[in-house]
């Protein structure tokens, strides 16, 4: 039975497996009829441009596992097409190039851990995604979503009527290319609000996760103390599921040391529908004061929603970060230093150093709007010792933890604590501790609006039990409308 992309869209990973064991779509089909979508609404139509690189073998890849399929041992996520963030390394014949000409060339020897997990579980990864350069830490005053070698991704929700920027970033590409249905999930990744900020902007529900939860190896990096990627997909099911197939242990990344103990494999067991059933949410009205007066009502309504679903909102005050920390330039120079003493002799650049001048040479072609933020982390410290750094760092930690989240979460008891889309995401990055965002409804221009909750490190189960319980009882998401 043959599947058009009108028939794909929407449709979930239990709805595939399903379609799979009845012998009714291979997963030859699925992918075929996602590389048509993107052909229709990516690169033609509304031109979304998503989709910076095709996996030339991804056919080749699925006719092989329609070959295995029923054997034992095969996952969830066994034929699913992936869609990964073009930071994150592949071995397939698509370079790993954060957006930015410099690395265009950049082919990978080694799967990223990400990339491996995903592998071994089945999943074919059907392409890399634009994202906004050097994970939106390249420059000021340039739309999220903008990078100088793939140009500006759209928000499919108001292509020429919302202004650039509008997709959110820096996952992008991710956001942009899952919420339009051009596969079944994606891999984001996040410092400080890039999967929280793209999966609101799209109607996605977006985790990310406890730094450490997921291995950063093999990931273009930003900051070490924050850096994580994690799921971006159309429902909690499937952002779990995903979730549950990213986690290990790897050698090579030290922050997962703690996942024998505290990482699951499968969070589906927490899929509660009466997850918010007493559940205790804080909210801090001073931050929803910050936003328009359409989102602060939608807002509001998911208060009483969450309310009639047995939580109780109470009052907090939240403290603000640190405005004045500069821990990110400086463990952004040191992991991108790493990471560029490694590639190929095929790539021009091999420090932050080489990247600055190798931009200067096309100013037009290879920085549009600029490189403010990679000069200011080239005139700092690489020392990880560097006593500003540290004490950086130490204050990032206090404020973001135990005078923080850690403060507030014991003096109420709270469950998690509620924000609208990324407002607020800067607290619990800098404390290294989890989000999730599910969407929450839409303003009168169609913009979606996401209910993002947080809590302490490892709550990924909690913080999944009160998505799917709001999701479930809501059902916001709606598809965006090609013409």
């Amino acid at each position: 039975m043959e599947k058009t992309a009108y028939e794909i869209e929407e449709i979930t990973i239990s709805d595939i497996q399903q379609v799979f064991k009845n012998g009714e779509l291979s997963s030859v089909e699925l992918v075929q009829a996602y590389l048509d979508r993107i052909e229709q609404f990516d690169k033609n139509g509304p031109k979304i441009n998503s989709v910076l690189s095709i996996n030339p073998d991804a056919l080749k890849i699925a006719a092989e596992l329609d070959e295995m399929r029923g054997q034992d041992g095969q996952g969830p996520l066994y034929g699913i097409p992936v869609l990964l963030k073009d930071n994150i390394d592949t071995v397939d014949a698509m370079p790993t190039t954060a957006g930015t000409v410099a690395l265009k060339e950049n082919f990978a020897r080694k799967d990223a851990f990400v990339a491996a997990q995903l592998r071994n579980a089945g999943a074919i990864i059907l392409g890399k995604v634009n994202m906004s350069e050097w994970a939106y830490f390249m420059t000021e005053n340039v739309p999220s979503g903008f990078s100088n070698l793939g140009g500006q991704v759209l928000n499919p929700y108001g292509v020429g009527v919302f202004e650039a920027g509008s997709v959110g970033g820096s996952s992008s590409g991710t956001g942009a290319a899952i919420a339009s249905n051009f596969a079944v999930v994606g891999i984001g990744t996040e410092t400080s609000g890039s999967i929280l900020s793209p999966s609101s902007a799209n109607s996605l529900v977006g985790i990310k996760p406890t730094v450490g939860l997921i291995s950063r190896t093999g990931i273009i990096p930003i900051a070490e103390s924050q850096d994580t990627a994690g799921p971006m997909a159309r429902t909690v099911a499937d952002a779990a599921i995903t979730l549950g197939v990213l986690t290990g242990v790897d050698e090579e990344d030290p922050a997962t040391s703690r996942n024998e103990t505290h990482a699951l494999s499968d969070y589906t067991p927490h899929l509660k529908v009466d997850g918010l059933n007493g559940a205790r949410i804080g909210v801090d009205r001073a931050l929803l004061s910050e936003i328009g007066k359409e989102e602060r009502d939608l807002m509001e309504r998911v208060m009483i929603e969450l309310a009639e679903l047995g939580a109780e909102i109470i009052d907090v005050e939240i403290p603000q970060v640190d405005a004045r920390s500069e821990v990110l330039w400086y463990e952004f120079k040191r992991g991108v230093n790493a990471y560029l003493g490694k590639v190929s002799s095929d790539v021009p650049v091999k420090s932050l150093e080489d990247v600055i001048a190798f931009n200067k040479e096309k100013p037009e072609e290879r920085m549009k709007y600029g490189q403010v933020e990679l000069e200011k982390a080239q005139a700092l410290s690489d020392d990880p010792k560097d006593p500003t750094y540290v004490f950086h760092r130490e204050t990032d930690i206090r404020i973001s933890r135990s005078e923080g989240i850690d403060a507030v979460m014991a003096e109420h008891n709270l469950d998690a604590l509620l924000f609208e889309n990324n407002r607020g995401a800067a607290l619990p990055a800098k404390a290294g501790y989890p989000s999730i965002t599910v969407p929450a409804g839409y303003t009168s221009t169609g913009l979606p609006v996401g209910a993002t909750f947080s809590a302490k490190a490892y709550s990924e189960p909690r913080l999944i039990e009160l998505a799917y319980s709001y999701e479930q009882a809501t059902k916001k998401r709606k598809a965006p409308v090609f013409e």
